[in-house]
């Protein structure tokens, strides 16, 4: 069975998490766009390196979701991008309203499938397309830790001069800046950080990890980043298709866990088939508690603001 993914956006993000898929040969791959022709423009443009890379998968572009039935994982990216001096929260109102409308025409073509979203604020929009959907929390979720982590993870790398296939770290909390990195679950080789780097170090990685959308946006002037965010995305798409089973941090609505009920917040799940298979509790200390409180407190300020 050759399965189907839907990627929502044919932005940068969108476009590049498409070509992750296809180029795997992980799923043929959707891509809608209010843009319809920029969308049907690089799909062929992705489907003319076919010869060269030599992938079978087929993508297809347009702006037509009848096009996008049967997905059995859609990859919301469609939305506003940050600019300089932007925050994530002050692209909620235009945002909401972009998310509430894909989503209710995702649904209407393929009832199944599992919702990733990518659109900032992110927390938020997860809600949104909560009640857009009316999905279980199983099939909606947010693309956040996966990123967050994988920002801390090559931060690790670069301070010690190691391989950052021998990197693991986890981050909790809003998508934002009050994430909450955790040094104490971040390991080399099996080997706590604590061990190998000094307080005011590690430090220095948790908060260059919690501004590191903002960094890639200072740098980039007029766009956000992609690379990674696309990245992250596939692994999330890989991990549920494959039934891998893997335990990821994402943004998904606590039922109780972690004393949250009812919230989209970063924590470890495990991804399957199913989508989310199972949330991962940690103990934490009493300081991570208190900044993981933080980080909710500010999630759920923001989706009080809802309408």
């Amino acid at each position: 069975m050759r399965y189907k993914v839907t990627v929502v956006g044919a932005g940068n993000v969108g476009a590049t998490t498409a070509q992750r898929i296809a180029e795997a040969d992980l799923a043929d791959v959707v891509m809608v766009d209010v843009a319809d022709e920029l969308a049907t423009g690089k799909a062929l443009d992705m489907m003319e390196a076919a010869p060269v890379l030599g992938f079978s998968a087929r993508v297809q572009g347009g702006g037509d979701y009848a096009t996008t039935a049967g997905s059995q994982v859609s990859v919301v990216t469609a939305g506003l991008a940050r600019k300089p001096g932007m925050s994530r929260d002050d692209l909620r109102l235009k945002n909401t309203e972009i998310v509430q409308g894909v989503v209710a025409k995702l649904v209407e073509h393929s009832p199944d499938t599992i919702l990733i979203i990518v659109t900032n604020p992110l927390d938020v929009m997860c809600e949104v397309a909560r009640r857009a959907s009316g999905f279980s929390r199983q099939r909606v979720m947010g693309m956040a830790g996966v990123l967050d982590a994988a920002r801390m993870r090559w931060f690790i790398a670069a301070e010690l001069g190691v391989s950052v296939q021998d990197v693991d770290a986890f981050v909790l909390g809003g998508h934002g800046d009050t994430m909450v990195p955790l040094p104490r679950y971040a390991t080399v080789n099996g080997i706590p950080l604590p061990q190998l780097l000094a307080a005011d170090r590690i430090e220095a990685i948790n908060q260059r990890t919690r501004n590191g959308g903002a960094e890639i946006v200072n740098y980039y002037k007029t766009g956000s980043a992609y690379y990674a965010p696309a990245a992250a995305s596939y692994e999330m798409v890989a991990a549920i298709l494959k039934d891998k089973k893997k335990i990821l941090p994402c943004a998904v609505r606590l039922e109780g866990e972690y004393g949250v009920d009812g919230l989209f917040v970063g924590v470890p799940v495990k991804l399957g088939r199913g989508g989310v298979e199972q949330v991962v509790e940690l103990a934490l200390t009493a300081e991570e508690r208190a900044e993981f409180d933080k980080s909710v407190a500010a999630v759920r300020g923001l989706v009080a603001e809802l309408s």
